[in-house]
């Protein structure tokens, strides 16, 4: 399985950098990486590891500028593209066929292409104006998936909270995990 990673400028970094985490231990999965300038900013502020450390675990690394690689091309051979955290900003672009970075055009050729898209937006509260994007992109067939963790398997820490959100990130593109306590279990 080939997935594209994007992470942009939200709050909660951790959320796609435990996804990296979890995909890049898989060897029958290769992971893509692109992180947004603000993505890389809030790494700074909000994780203990560098954009450098980050992008080993990926088998490839792109930067939003370079728009004409592989991802920004109907052919190229990717499954999913997962976007954690998505920016408002980002959503916004995505939902209004803005194709000004290589993360929005991928999400553009994802969504055109009909290939899986899990977005993850990290603001609260919402606009009507952001729920109404995010309506757009789910309608177009994108899966909206916010940061929104559970509680009945009482989590120990954040580290369960996080592993919940992503695990559910995981499931959506249909890859078995044992990240979180499911319901039946």
């Amino acid at each position: 399985m080939k997935i594209l990673l994007a992470m942009t400028g939200a709050s909660g970094i951790v959320y796609g950098r435990r996804l990296l985490e979890f995909l890049s231990d898989k060897e029958d999965i290769h992971v893509d990486l692109i992180v947004s300038r603000s993505g890389r900013e809030l790494l700074k502020t909000e994780s203990n590891i560098s954009y450098e450390d980050l992008k080993e675990e990926a088998d490839r690394v792109f930067d939003p500028s370079e728009m004409s690689r592989a991802p920004s091309s109907g052919s190229s051979k990717y499954d999913a593209m997962a976007i954690v955290p998505c920016s408002m900003s980002s959503l916004s672009k995505i939902a209004n066929g803005i194709s000004d970075n290589l993360i929005t055009r991928a999400a553009a050729v994802f969504l055109k292409e009909d290939r899986k898209v899990v977005v993850t937006p990290r603001e609260t509260p919402l606009t009507s104006i952001w729920l109404e994007n995010m309506h757009r992109v789910s309608s177009e067939g994108a899966v909206i998936l916010p940061a929104m963790p559970a509680f009945y398997s009482e989590p120990e820490g954040i580290d369960d909270l996080v592993d919940f959100v992503v695990g559910k990130i995981v499931d959506s593109l249909g890859i078995e995990n044992n990240l979180y306590k499911r319901w039946d279990e």
